[in-house]
């Protein structure tokens, strides 16, 4: 299948336009279609030996969001503790979650028992199974902002909190809980970058050729 300019550049533009979004979610529910057409592309994602051993659990319940906002909190006080003095005060300013404003959570796990024990393209590096999870989630993102929707990746929780909210058995692996809501806009830029916390590093300077060379020399 051929894909003309028309199409390249409407994908470049949703990578650019791509944002993790952590506020200004609208209460407008989201239509079965659409969720569904999301989580048709993340299920295209590459995975390992054809593997797909990805699950995504729907939250919705306001009651099960508030024991992962309450989780959220309790791991963002323990995370606060561990920037420097002059960063702290900076990070606990940030709004980085919007686990009770989206109308949906969705929770990605990685089932590393699917298809037995020897799965092609894991005989050599095991963890690939994790990495394709992670692509599936790319494909989520990137479809979601195509939908004009808002995803922001929580990772601040430790993933008891998330077992138990959600009843995940103990032999998956817990590789993200996603926001998804439309939004009133999207930045122009990344948040963390708006706000001087980082800068996006220049593309030369990680661009290897042939051979990794130390370029802060």
């Amino acid at each position: 299948m051929h894909i003309n300019q028309a199409e390249r550049d409407a994908l470049y533009k949703v990578i650019y336009s791509r944002r993790d979004v952590r506020k200004d979610f609208l209460s407008t529910p989201i239509n079965d279609d659409v969720i569904q057409r999301i989580l048709a592309a993340a299920h295209h994602a590459p995975s390992v030996g054809f593997s797909q051993p990805w699950d995504f659990i729907l939250v919705s319940k306001q009651q099960t969001k508030q024991a992962i906002k309450q989780g959220y909190q309790a791991a963002s006080e323990e995370s606060a503790k561990q920037f420097a003095d002059d960063k702290r005060e900076t990070y606990q300013s940030f709004k980085l979650e919007g686990i009770l404003e989206a109308p949906l959570g969705i929770c990605v796990t990685c089932d590393r028992e699917r298809n037995g024990p020897v799965v092609i393209g894991r005989t050599i590096k095991p963890e690939m199974d994790l990495y394709s999870t992670v692509c599936a989630i790319q494909n989520m993102w990137l479809a979601a902002r195509a939908e004009n929707l808002g995803l922001g990746w929580v990772s601040i929780i430790h993933d008891e909190v998330l077992r138990s909210a959600l009843n995940i058995p103990e032999r998956l692996e817990i590789i993200g809980y996603l926001c998804i809501g439309y939004v009133s806009g999207f930045e122009d830029k990344p948040e963390l970058e708006q706000f001087g916390w980082l800068e996006r590093e220049n593309l030369n300077q990680l661009v290897h050729h042939e051979q990794w060379s130390d370029k802060t020399k």
